[in-house]
């Protein structure tokens, strides 16, 4: 086994996804991952890389259904969650 760092696995060391769901409205959201396993996410409880600092849901203007992904986890009480999102690009969807 080798403990190397697999970059083209984890690219920016994020996990690489589909955004599937996202309800603006609602402020929460569900990635899939490359194994098919779906982690949701809640606005404020996740942040947006690239997205101004502040505001309850801060970033969600870079987000779109069908975006593929960077993303992070991490435990919580209600599960996994998805802790992290960096979007395919920097700026917010027209």
């Amino acid at each position: 086994m080798s403990d190397e760092y697999d970059s083209e696995k984890f690219p920016g060391n994020f996990y690489q996804g589909l955004l599937v769901f996202l309800d603006r409205a609602r402020g929460r959201g569900r990635v899939r991952s490359k194994g098919g396993r779906e982690v949701s996410f809640e606005f404020p409880f996740v942040s947006v890389v690239g997205a101004p600092i502040g505001g309850g849901m801060s970033g969600i203007e870079f987000l779109h259904e069908g975006d593929l992904i960077g993303f992070d986890v991490g435990w919580t009480s209600k599960g996994l969650r998805v802790t992290m999102i960096k979007p395919p690009r920097a700026e917010p969807h027209q």
